[in-house]
């Protein structure tokens, strides 16, 4: 265990935020989805806001008073909220091997319809602590009313990223999933696999948490990508199923949309539903166990799933990364008692309600960004 909280709190820069904060209880939708740790050591936080009230999106934890808080990150100006230009709301992002961070914004708050322009792929220099550039994602690229953009994995070798968008973003309305292919030369989007069955939700697929339903749909989540770069991993959130495409079809945009399913391989059930995933430097893909509370891997020299940890605390494991020094970096944060209607199963005393977890492997396993000699675009 590397971290733990009964419940999140902020470096807060002035009273009256902080006052807002405690008097509404605004804590009690707060939690960490992706955690990532930099080459310096500073662990990241994004906390996305899902509900209203939410002070910063993008944070990083610092020490105050002895405890583990956050602090917005890079500022608390980039963390306002209503500006487009600004820092929405962040649940995925990737740290590259430039020391560069890719900030997914979802661009929603609390599930209301993306402003214009607030969906955006933002990529800061962690060296300089400055804005490198700016994207935005187009409504024809990501529905403004139904996306929920997720997760993220970044190419440098042939200048590529890849986006998981849930399809989510309009409740109680049919799951609209898809990957968003990022071309870094030309700075185009083009979004594949649309409402394809392997990014979709599995139909009428249920599941147990602790023996108490998850009554949430979510198309594809977890990606990853192979440390040669040639392979991308994704899995819907609703479902067991590994998928896998060679990601010289998904570079290529001439080739047509209706062909680019045929390429979609199955590569068989983990055995468990899945949010996040991250590939190694040595051909195995690492995801969270929601159903099995824990983290597993998919060995792609041999095609096997294996179990590597599971605890009784691990409920909801959100996100895995790396430390670049043999641990893999994961988080539990409770997300299907969180956001369950009315919230009733929270113990807000309990003091692993939110954790990070660190577990060591080999010396020599680091992410897929390791895997393979790239520039930076």
């Amino acid at each position: 265990m590397l971290l733990s909280w009964n419940r999140l709190n902020w470096n807060f820069p002035d009273e009256a935020m902080k006052y807002q904060f405690e008097a509404n209880q605004y804590w009690k939708h707060a939690i960490p989805t992706g955690v990532k740790i930099d080459k310096n050591g500073t662990i990241y936080v994004a906390v996305p806001r899902w509900s209203e009230g939410i002070p910063a999106t993008m944070n990083r934890v610092v020490v105050k008073d002895g405890k583990a808080i956050l602090d917005a990150f890079p500022s608390w100006k980039w963390n306002q909220a209503g500006n487009i230009d600004l820092l929405q709301s962040v649940m995925g992002y990737e740290i590259d091997e430039c020391n560069r961070m890719w900030i997914l914004d979802q661009g929603k708050i609390a599930y209301a319809p993306s402003k214009p322009g607030s969906q955006k792929l933002i990529i800061w220099d962690l060296n300089s602590n400055k804005m490198i550039d700016c994207i935005r994602i187009p409504d024809k690229i990501a529905s403004y009313r139904t996306s929920f953009l997720n997760d993220i994995v970044v190419d440098n070798k042939n200048g590529f990223a890849y986006i998981t968008d849930s399809g989510n973003g309009w409740p109680n309305h049919p799951i609209v999933g898809g990957i968003i292919v990022y071309n870094m030369k030309t700075k185009t989007f083009r979004r594949v696999l649309d409402q394809n069955f392997s990014t979709q939700d599995f139909p009428n697929f249920q599941f147990d948490i602790d023996n108490r339903p998850v009554n949430n749909k979510f198309g594809v989540d977890g990606i990853a990508m192979s440390a040669d770069r040639s392979t991308l991993y994704y899995s819907p959130l609703t479902g067991r199923n590994l998928y896998a495409i060679d990601t010289m079809v998904l570079r290529d945009y001439t080739i047509p949309l209706e062909e680019i399913s045929c390429h979609v391989q199955s590569l068989g059930s983990k055995s468990t539903t899945t949010d996040g995933m991250c590939a190694d430097n040595n051909g195995n893909v690492f995801y969270t166990m929601l159903e099995g509370k824990g983290i597993g891997f998919y060995n792609s020299r041999n095609g096997q799933f294996h179990k590597i940890i599971s605890e009784d605390r691990m409920v909801w494991v959100d996100g895995v990364s790396f430390d670049q020094k043999g641990s893999i970096i994961f988080n539990n944060n409770r997300f299907n008692q969180v956001y369950e209607n009315p919230q009733t199963q929270i113990d807000w005393s309990y003091p692993y309600n939110l954790v990070i977890w660190r577990a060591f492997l080999d010396k020599n396993i680091k992410s897929y960004l390791y895997g393979s000699s790239s520039q930076c675009y």
